[in-house]
């Protein structure tokens, strides 16, 4: 272990873990307003500071303004002195973002791929992606703090390296955490991608600042995200946030988790291209009848207002907004931020989407919430991937000192 990591390593005290995710917070803060703020003495507070700056977290980066007597040294929060990598696996592709500590993307690597069937192949396609920015990076895999990897499917904190069998059958046997660790040596963690939208919604995007808020992500599955009290609801077994199998028709079709009607049967995006072409009589003019029908292209031709897509896009919304009506009821927090595949239509979707909902909550349920299309687009997975591993070393030194020791 190198000198920066024995240093953290030694002092796995609260106070240096409060004083560091102080400096993370503010970006830029003296030792004495540390002290006032935390009320440990000044010689603590700069016994903690010589522990840090050696490890390159923190720096000493000029005065601040004076109180009387003799200037400040300013502390900052060094972001770029590691990278993290934040992978999203999802049904159908895989995204991986390279970010440093403050959920900047650096480096950004998607490719199509049939995930649910091919684990094999998708593990492959992961590393590759991962080294792939990590090699735009003049830190490379020197400079990574860990990896964190968004799976669709539920997540049992317990065993999270382990997939479900239900969701994703193909993935039995398979083991992400292993397999990445294995490869990068590195910390691996792994959630649900809704939760890590979720995550990325709340420290980057339309729920900073807000303790209580949900994400959804609307794609060939449909799932969603809760932050209760600042934190990543999970449930007791990992699957809070299954809104995708809440039943909207009980006379609708079968969803593969053997139910009928579920939400994911009527807005995931493989129901909403059948949708599509189950209208193309209905809209003889429309552009879809010369294109190949897919989610990208029924988007493109809803933004360039063809009624058919138009018409799909409102159904979707209408449909959405039973779940999301149900939600507001009975969780009530204070922003929901759609993401996935359909947030890029905006308010072509988020607009019918509240009226929808407006017509199923109580009054003052819905007036409490802001439904808002993500801040952070095709990136917001991904980014959380991110940000969980940020998180988990902020509150835990010593993935920091592991990250230092392996340089």
């Amino acid at each position: 272990m190198d000198r920066n990591g024995a240093s953290l390593a030694e002092h796995q005290s609260p106070n240096i873990g409060e004083a560091l995710q102080m400096i993370w917070r503010e970006r830029r803060i003296s030792r004495a307003e540390i002290a006032r703020r935390t009320g440990l003495s000044r010689s603590t507070v700069s016994s903690i500071v010589s522990d840090l700056l050696p490890t390159g977290l923190v720096a000493e980066v000029g005065s601040g303004a004076s109180r009387g007597g003799r200037k400040p040294i300013v502390l900052e929060f060094q972001d770029d002195a590691y990278r993290i990598l934040g992978v999203d696996m999802g049904a159908t592709h895989v995204s991986v973002a390279l970010t440093d500590l403050r959920g900047k993307v650096i480096a950004w690597q998607q490719e199509a791929h049939p995930v649910r069937e091919d684990p094999q192949g998708t593990m492959a396609l992961m590393g590759r992606l991962a080294e792939a920015c990590l090699a735009s990076s003049r830190k490379g895999a020197r400079g990574l703090l860990g990896i964190g990897v968004a799976v669709p499917s539920p997540v049992d904190p317990r065993h999270p390296e382990r997939l479900s069998d239900v969701v994703m059958p193909a993935w039995r046997g398979f083991d992400v955490v292993h397999t990445l660790r294995a490869r990068f040596g590195v910390h691996v963690l792994v959630d649900n991608d809704a939760n890590l939208g979720a995550l990325a919604e709340h420290f980057w995007g339309a729920g900073r600042g807000v303790e209580d808020s949900a994400y959804i992500k609307v794609a060939t599955g449909i799932g969603s995200g809760h932050i209760i009290g600042a934190r990543i609801y999970r449930g007791s077994s990992g699957t809070a946030g299954e809104i995708g199998h809440i039943a909207i028709d009980p006379k609708g079709p079968v969803c593969l988790c053997g139910l009928r009607g579920c939400l994911v049967t009527l807005v995931g995006t493989p129901a909403l291209v059948e949708r599509a072409r189950a209208l193309l009589k209905k809209f003889p003019k429309s552009p879809l009848h010369t294109k190949k029908l897919s989610i990208t292209t029924i988007e493109d031709a809803a933004l360039a207002h063809d009624p058919l897509s138009l018409q799909v896009v409102r159904e979707a919304a209408d449909n959405l907004g039973i779940a999301v009506a149900g939600m507001l009821n009975l969780m009530n927090p204070a922003v929901v931020s759609i993401g996935g595949s359909l947030a890029r239509l905006g308010d072509l979707l988020v607009l019918p989407l509240r009226e929808s909902v407006r017509s199923r909550t109580l009054v003052s349920s819905v007036a409490a919430a802001r439904i808002v299309a993500s801040e952070l687009g095709e990136r917001d997975v991904a980014t959380g991937a991110a940000t969980l591993v940020l998180q988990a070393a902020l509150a835990d030194l010593g993935l920091f000192a592991s990250a230092a020791a392996g340089r």
